[in-house]
């Protein structure tokens, strides 16, 4: 049958995952780190996944496809096992005050820098964010700490590629990002920064 269907331009896919949380009826999942349509009749064309792509890989089209099948997702649903998550720190100590600025673990480096709270509140934290980064975390409002010092002595040792940032959707998160950012001023050096806020629900509030 003809029927309007999601379209995944692997191209541009970054293989960040959002759009395999976003879709509850488990059409998408990450194969070799890009995302697929696994099953065409899993697929009901809503489009759920869509608003989550940050990349924009994402979109509908009109083809020949199985029919959506809601019984076969309910019992693919039911008969699915959870699996154990795979760690994805590449490093330890993660604190922010406790890593030394000059660890191999930085050199060459995407980093990322995570609100302690974000890694709770977002299921796939471990596969979305800290996959193929160094993880630094720390909290502006319980640590008594120039985070903007110690991030920047990080970012004059090394060669880092990019810095993600994760916050939560709450003020006192600001600290952490507006350190990242004189972090950044105070190397001297022209690195990427994209800040992830995370709403106190687990979705995704802005990406910047």
């Amino acid at each position: 049958m003809i029927r309007k269907i999601i379209k995944i331009d692997e191209s541009k896919c970054d293989g960040c995952g959002l759009c395999v949380s976003a879709c509850h009826e488990g059409a998408i999942g990450l194969v070799g780190g890009v995302a697929k349509l696994l099953s065409d009749d899993y697929c009901d064309g809503l489009g759920d996944c869509l608003p989550a792509c940050p990349a924009g890989a994402i979109t509908f089209e009109e083809r020949e496809a199985a029919g959506y099948d809601e019984a076969a997702v309910k019992a693919k649903a039911l008969g699915m096992k959870a699996a154990p998550v795979e760690t994805q720190l590449r490093q330890w100590p993660v604190q922010i005050q406790l890593v030394p600025p000059g660890a191999p673990y930085f050199r060459n480096a995407d980093l990322l820098v995570a609100a302690d709270c974000s890694a709770y509140a977002f299921g796939d934290f471990h596969n979305a964010y800290m996959k193929g980064r160094a993880t630094v975390i720390g909290c502006p409002k319980l640590d008594d700490a120039n985070y903007a010092d110690m991030l920047s002595a990080i970012l004059k040792a090394n060669d880092i590629k990019s810095v993600t940032l994760t916050r939560m959707s709450v003020p006192c998160c600001g600290g952490l990002e507006n350190a990242a950012m004189e972090a950044i001023r105070q190397s001297g050096k022209d690195i990427p920064l994209q800040v992830v806020t995370i709403s106190t629900d687990g979705s995704l509030a802005r990406l910047a």
